[in-house]
């Protein structure tokens, strides 16, 4: 796996423009593999962004992404090849589950 949490070896490469929720923090990934999966792509983007692993309560946090493009959520499964285009932009936010114990 390279920096990005993503598998290497993949035949092509792509690169998006990255933010969290707040639009504070920004990254550009570059040289995403189109054969890893959304989920790995935001897995590695965690520690590039310094985003919190816990919240407040020192649960862990899951991440989704959202594409701007289509403004959908993207699912960890998905494939960064067939999900995502060249300089898309994507949005990494908190999954909340509001009041769940």
């Amino acid at each position: 796996m390279n920096s990005l949490g993503t598998v290497k070896g993949s035949s092509g490469s792509i690169g998006l423009q990255v933010s969290d929720v707040s639009g504070q923090k920004h990254a550009n990934a570059k040289g995403v593999p189109l054969d890893s999966t959304v989920g790995e792509l935001v897995h590695g983007l965690l520690g590039r962004m310094n985003l919190p692993h816990n919240d407040v309560s020192g649960r862990p946090l899951t991440y989704q992404a959202r594409l701007e493009r289509e403004g959908r959520h993207l699912h960890a499964s998905e494939f960064v090849g067939a999900s995502l285009q060249e300089n898309d932009r994507i949005v990494l936010l908190p999954d909340v589950d509001a009041g769940c114990r």
